[in-house]
């Protein structure tokens, strides 16, 4: 009987095997965006339910969620607001979704991206296929190095909760025609948010958090990227993040006073706190800042900020008090620091990288002292490592002073080798 309904619809020009939802929903597309949201993880929705507990939920529950998919009467389940510290200070608010509704935007995506993203200017880099953050900041690097030393820092105020769903919706049909997907699309943007046990209608925003959010935020601001490309404005976009670049500050408050205008019509904010046409290299990009060497070359840092919060995490890593042993510390370094690395190998700052791997084993040498803690203790462990009598008695008769005594005579007992031998990874 569901089959023949399904037949009647495809007669009747509804939705037939070829509409972009009956794609959504083919078994190949949703086992490849099931496989994607286990990869990912995340945590429970609304209902509570995890990824396995969802699994075993589906497999008797998802015939009748396809059925209202394809006739139009499923609703999303509300998100889950979660409030996550940021980098620089403040929190960020996500939105988190079901697993079950992360799957549903997961399989969207994966067929809308590749008919909407090509459409998209060349200048925009956040969260498309074969584009990463290091390409935006390459090409930023180059257009300082060509003469555009000032830059128009755009921030926008809240983006991502100020979406208009109207003006989002008309741009997302000039790029798609399947009014099925477009109402599911809607859907999802108007689907209420819950936090303490109570939900909240919404009538503007797209909340991070879902699969769908980043595709629809460069659909809404592409038609800025086209206005800056017809201008003929150098520029690079990551997300909510815009910077171009203009020969002098009076070019670049030009450039502010139209993008200003350009946002008003979409019904967008610029936070001005935030906002500033400025020396290129006195800015922060993606994590990275631009600064000129001695041939006047332009080259790439890591930002101040994104060094110290990196510090930071080390240092609670670290942590003398923390009751980890040496072994279980390398562990969590491992598994953070080649990250960290990998994003920021873009940096021209070798001497910065050296002296952070010096500063890493210093906390591990104050560290294992501690652990060693009395004096007898660690005297034997220092002659055990090869430490002379005499450097293993000083150090142990000045057995609390950890930070000192990692820095003033541990050096030799616990060399680079012994870490490398840790597998303590190193950053230059």
């Amino acid at each position: 009987m569901r089959d023949e309904a399904r037949t009647a619809r495809d007669e009747t020009g509804g939705l037939g095997r070829d509409s972009l939802l009956s794609q959504v929903l083919a078994r190949a597309n949703l086992v490849m965006a099931w496989k994607r949201v286990k990869a990912n993880r995340g945590s429970a929705g609304v209902d509570g339910k995890s990824i396995a507990e969802t699994a075993d939920y589906l497999k008797t529950h998802w015939p009748r969620i396809r059925d209202a998919l394809l006739d139009g009467s499923y609703r999303p389940a509300p998100v889950k607001r979660v409030q996550i510290p940021k980098p620089g200070g403040g929190r960020r608010e996500l939105g988190i979704p079901t697993v079950t509704d992360r799957l549903i935007q997961q399989a969207l995506l994966q067929v809308l991206q590749p008919i909407i993203d090509p459409t998209f200017s060349e200048h925009s880099y956040g969260f498309r296929p074969g584009r990463r953050a290091r390409d935006a900041v390459l090409m930023a690097q180059r257009h300082v190095q060509d003469g555009y030393r000032m830059v128009v820092d755009v921030d926008l105020e809240k983006f991502f909760d100020r979406v208009n769903h109207d003006i989002l919706m008309e741009r997302l049909s000039r790029r798609i025609e399947d009014k099925a997907v477009l109402r599911l699309v809607r859907h999802y943007l108007v689907a209420g948010i819950m936090d303490g046990g109570v939900v909240s209608e919404r009538y503007e925003g797209t909340p991070q958090g879902g699969p769908l959010s980043p595709l629809l935020a460069n659909v809404l601001l592409d038609e800025v990227d086209r206005t800056l490309e017809k201008r003929g404005h150098r520029f690079v976009r990551y997300a909510d993040d815009c910077n171009v670049y203009v020969r002098s500050r009076r070019s670049g408050e030009r450039v502010l006073d139209g993008l200003r205008k350009l946002y008003e019509r979409l019904h967008l904010k610029v936070n001005e706190a935030k906002t500033a046409v400025a020396q290129a290299t006195d800015r922060k990009f993606l994590g990275y800042e631009l600064w000129r060497s001695s041939d006047g070359r332009i080259k790439c840092a890591v930002a101040r900020q994104a060094l110290a919060t990196f510090k930071q995490r080390i240092r609670e890593m670290t942590r003398r008090s923390g009751g980890r042993s040496l072994p279980e510390c390398v562990e969590r370094l491992r598994a953070y620091i080649p990250g960290w690395k990998a994003y920021f190998h873009l940096a021209q700052t070798p001497r910065v990288f050296r002296t952070l791997d010096e500063w890493i084993r210093h906390r591990l040498r104050a560290m294992q002292l501690k652990h060693w803690r009395r004096g007898t203790t660690m005297y034997r462990e220092l002659r055990a490592l090869g430490a002379s009598e005499q450097e293993a008695r000083r150090v142990a008769a000045n057995s609390c002073r950890w930070w000192r005594n990692s820095y003033l005579l541990l050096n030799r007992a616990l060399p680079i080798a012994y870490f490398d031998r840790l597998g303590v990874p190193r950053l230059s």
